[in-house]
């Protein structure tokens, strides 16, 4: 029995490696709660979440004041119950974005300690599918660069054997997205994945009139193009566009892809392990998707991704946005455009304690039991 002695948490505040700008919004910063699991055996687990920007300290708050205390004593082995019973402590609060990152912060940290008691890499553990993904890359596509920029980076991660780049499109004219997307078709060529992404700026009128542009240059996907809680609207966008929908970075429960799913709402889903609440609802949306003949694509967190992606048959690609240098001595295994899943036993992320330590806000700390 793996019985949970003790439970620490702690909160970094990241700037972003470069200015990250979208339809709707700016990349403030990337506010990260940290837990450590301890069991009696003295084995550490580590997990995480992040934001971008604003809910972190209410994020520390619901660990500490709610979720944290139910650990002490639990089986860290009993991963499925401990997720149930902790959702249900938050019924109240649950399905939310804050309820959603609380858990992944704890789950992540339990899978962690799961794989280290085992002596196994996640992306094993996991389900082992393959040990490296193709990436594609998200950091030289933000709204704000200009367009020459655009085609220099997509033509460099070509270069180095990615397989695509995502652009970030919601211009104030179409014209101008178009513009944009077709000088960087020009200088990729067609072998090349070019994918775009709304941010849920659009209508449903203009994300269809927008649809029809992106089809012109063969694009990956249309990602997030309106709001993520109007499913009926995706239903109608997915049934008319030439272009393959994705959705999911802004779901927070396995239900509300299992309704997208259904009803044919996305033909790829994004989600993210921590806004869906953790490794274990993020393989079950993987598994189900599986049975649509879905792929899954997850959004952001590619150091933990990577292990997830490689797990799973159904996950083509790794969204490749560097998070957690500041805070960690390991790098993403990067070979010819491919990410190669962590070898040693659990997520693979090795922790810089002294940088965590230094950049911890103080008065959002705290250990319970030990």
């Amino acid at each position: 029995m793996a019985q949970i002695a003790k439970v620490e948490v702690m909160m970094v505040d990241l700037a972003p490696k470069v200015k990250r700008v979208d339809a709707i919004q700016s990349f403030v910063s990337q506010e990260t709660p940290i837990v450590r699991i301890t069991d009696a055996d003295g084995r550490v687990g580590t997990g995480y979440s992040y934001t971008i920007g604003t809910g972190g300290p209410a994020v520390i708050s619901l660990l500490r004041e709610t979720l944290l205390p139910q650990l002490i004593g639990r089986d860290a082995e009993d991963i499925e119950g401990i997720w149930r019973d902790l959702l249900f402590s938050t019924h109240a609060t649950a399905v939310g974005a804050i309820t959603s990152l609380s858990l992944a912060t704890i789950d992540t940290a339990l899978w962690d300690l799961r794989c280290v008691r085992a002596g196994l890499p996640l992306w094993k553990m996991a389900g082992g599918a393959k040990p490296s993904v193709p990436m594609y890359s998200t950091e030289g596509g933000w709204l704000h660069i200009d367009t020459t920029d655009l085609v220099s980076d997509a033509l460099e991660m070509q270069a180095k054997g990615f397989a695509g780049s995502k652009i970030k499109i919601g211009k104030p004219t179409a014209a101008e997205d178009r513009a944009r997307l077709k000088a960087v078709r020009e200088a990729v060529g067609d072998g090349y994945e070019i994918l775009v992404d709304a941010n849920q700026a659009f209508t449903l009128s203009e994300a269809m009139r927008r649809a029809e542009i992106l089809a012109e240059f063969g694009i990956g996907w249309f990602e997030e193009p309106m709001p993520a809680d109007d499913i009926g609207a995706h239903v109608r966008l997915t049934a008319a566009s030439r272009v393959p929908i994705a959705m999911g970075e802004s779901m927070y429960s396995i239900s509300q892809f299992k309704d997208y799913l259904a009803m044919g709402g996305c033909t790829i889903v994004q989600a993210d392990v921590a806004r869906v609440g953790g490794i274990t609802p993020w393989l079950k949306v993987a598994h189900m998707a599986e049975a649509f003949n879905v792929s899954i694509c997850p959004h952001f967190l590619m150091e933990l991704h990577v292990s997830l992606t490689c797990a799973v048959p159904n996950a083509p690609m790794l969204e490749y946005i560097p998070q957690l240098d500041d805070i960690t001595t390991s790098r993403l295994d990067v070979r010819a455009g491919r990410a190669h899943a962590p070898m040693a036993p659990g997520l693979g992320i090795a922790w810089d304690w002294d940088a965590i330590e230094a950049r911890s806000i103080s008065d959002l700390s705290a250990t319970i039991g030990g």
